[in-house]
């Protein structure tokens, strides 16, 4: 009995860590927006946020929120938020947009 709270101390800690993502890189920027996880995030600039409200289904919420990221003009999006409303059937979404990354924006000079 000595050894739980250690035993739960140390389970905690180790769970805490799995959480903790690893920087990676985002993909190719490309003609839509694309969406990304939040270890791609880390060197975009932000460019704002979007939220939406639609019938139908989780799809329909995120098929909408990238029609709004592609009308802003953002290279990444990433949804942060996607629940259904207290309407049956109604789902809202919400997300951060991202612009292409410093280095891909950058021009050379002669």
């Amino acid at each position: 009995m000595r050894y739980l709270p250690l035993l739960l101390l140390t389970l905690t800690l180790s769970a805490c860590s799995t959480l903790r993502s690893k920087p990676e890189a985002p993909p190719a920027p490309t003609q839509q927006a694309q969406e990304i996880s939040r270890a791609q995030t880390a060197n975009l600039p932000r460019l704002g946020s979007i939220t939406s409200s639609t019938r139908g289904s989780p799809d329909d919420a995120q098929r909408k929120i990238a029609q709004k990221a592609n009308q802003a003009g953002a290279t990444y999006y990433q949804i942060v938020a996607l629940s259904e409303t207290v309407m049956p059937g109604m789902w809202y979404a919400s997300a951060v947009l991202y612009g292409p990354a410093a280095s891909a924006t950058g021009s050379t000079q002669q």
